[in-house]
Parts: C-alpha cells; structure tokens; sequence
C-alpha cells in the first residue's frame, strides 16, 4: 500500500477560532501577512449559518495548516460588519496580507466551499488540497479496479481522516466493502453518512451497489435461467432473474438487454420493475460507461416513442 502521508494536519484548535472587534486585528490583518485567514461572519440566530459553519471547518482542517479560519458574530461586531459592508449572512471572506481577495455569501454545496479553500491557498502560493487528496482517491479507485479492495478501504479511510465530507473518498469506502463481500458493513456507513454528503452521486452510486450486490446473493444460476426464457419469452420473472444473474457475474450489458426486453414485452409488469432496476445498474456504473450510454438511449427510445 502506498504512504499517503496524509496524517500531518495540524490540529482544528490551531486553525480555528472566534475573535472579537478588539481581537480582529491581529487574528485577521496581521495573521493573515503569513498565513491566508478565512472569516466566517455568522449570528446564532442565522440557520445556514449553522449548516455552512462546519462544512468551512472540515475544509479549512483538510488543507493541513495551509489556511486559518476566524469566526466573528455580527451581533457583537457590528462596526468591523459596517466596514466591509456585510448585507447579509452567512458572509465567507478570505485576506491574504491584510486584504481581502475572495469571498461568496449564503450557504453553498460542500464542491463548493472546497473549490473556495483551494482558490485561497493557491493565491498565496500554495497547492490546493483537494489536489492532493483527490490523487489519493484516484490512487485508491485502481487499487480498488485491481482487486486490492482492502488496501483501496485503508486509503479511502486515511482521505477521510482528512476530510470527513469528502464524498469522492466516502462512496470508495463503501464500495471497498462491498468488493469485500462486507456489506452489512457497508450498510452501516452508507446508513451513518454525514448530511452534507449523503445525497452526493458517490453516495448514491455506492447504495445502487450494495442493492445490486444483496441480489446477486440470491441470484440464481444462469444457465438454467437462460434455458427458462428461451422456452417461453412471456415468462417475464424468469427474464428478469436472469438479468440479476447476468449482472451478479459480471455481465451488466446482458443484463440491461434482458431488462430492456423486458420494458418492452411489458413495461408496467411487477410494477414497472425492469425500469426500476435498470435505473438502479445505471446509477451503480459509471455515467460515462458505454453500457449506461447505450442503456438509457434504449430505454429513452421505447418511453418516448
């Protein structure tokens, strides 16, 4: 397994803290001539505050000391709000050497508040985490394609470590279990993932898995199956088991066929259950996969026709 390195950030209580209009001089200006400062403009009574608040914490730990962040409560601080003209909250700005050089307002996906730390270090000159952690992952996904599932989980553990909300990371975890036949494990993290992240792609791909992975448990043998469906084309249970059994042994473009003849022998059968579950093998491979492309062109043709 390759050394990540990646347990070097300094701790949270270094990097991150609450300052006052007496305060803000020196954990701002002044900090921030060595060092890029991010402020977090907040109240308690501002509800997105509340949600943005930690997703700037974890993305400000995750850059390992590259960048500082400061929280200060308008409420308390209303002059230095009057000065930078702060119309309404929550308000992120980031100084580098006593000036402000980037911001945004309101609360923004996680994708976001990452891209936003990077611009941040890279202005002072240095290198964006995510970079860093996002080659970790792409290290971790061929470990994962390379049958080292075990390894790839103790890589995508390692990214986590670094930052929780790391959704790329997360699904990886989820699916290095899955590849080792974990999957009550799987389950678990999948059940345990934090807010921000647990409706991003990654996520949901990973679900769409681990439901393909319980069938293909049950999945019964393909030969048999294939004999059955060639003896009555109408036997629609039969066709669709036997795309469960395609897919359970790694055959997912015989599956999508079987399913999509399926959708067009009878498309409301079982409650429209071949849509339903080509839609669930679409959303466990990749966009991208010629399989999925094709899938959906198919399938958009028969709806729409």
């Amino acid at each position: 397994m390759m050394d990540l390195n990646l347990s070097a950030a300094a701790p949270a209580a270094d990097l991150i803290k609450d300052t006052t209009e007496a305060t803000f001089m020196a954990d701002v200006v002044e900090a921030s001539q060595t060092t890029p400062v991010i402020v977090d403009f907040w109240a308690p009574w501002c509800g997105p505050c509340k949600t943005l608040g930690p997703q700037l914490e974890a993305a400000v730990v995750a850059a390992k000391g590259a960048v500082k962040m400061v929280k200060i409560n308008v409420d308390e601080a209303q002059n230095i709000a009057g000065q930078l003209q702060i119309q309404s909250i929550p308000t992120v700005y980031a100084f580098w050497q006593g000036q402000p050089v980037d911001g945004f307002q309101g609360a923004v996906p996680q994708s976001e508040i990452t891209a936003f730390v990077d611009r941040v270090v890279k202005a002072a000159g240095g290198e964006a985490p995510s970079d860093t952690l996002n080659d970790a992952v792409a290290a971790a996904e061929e470990m994962l394609t390379d049958g080292q599932a075990e390894d790839a989980a103790q890589t995508f553990a390692a990214i986590l470590g670094e930052d929780p909300l790391h959704a790329g990371a997360y699904g990886g975890m989820v699916r290095a279990h899955i590849a080792m036949g974990a999957l009550d494990e799987a389950e678990g993290l999948l059940n345990g993932a934090p807010m921000e992240i647990s409706k991003a792609p990654e996520l949901e791909a990973a679900h769409a898995q681990l439901e393909l992975a319980r069938q293909a448990a049950d999945a019964g043998p393909v030969a048999e199956l294939t004999e059955a469906v060639e003896a009555d084309g109408h036997n629609h249970q039969a066709r669709f088991d036997l795309a469960q059994a395609l897919y359970a042994h790694g055959d997912a473009e015989g599956a999508v066929a079987q399913l999509l003849d399926l959708f067009r022998r009878d498309r409301e059968w079982n409650e429209g259950a071949a849509k339903t579950q080509l839609f669930t093998i679409f959303d466990a491979l990749k966009a991208n996969d010629p399989v999925v492309l094709n899938g959906r062109r198919k399938l958009s043709s028969m709806i729409f026709a």
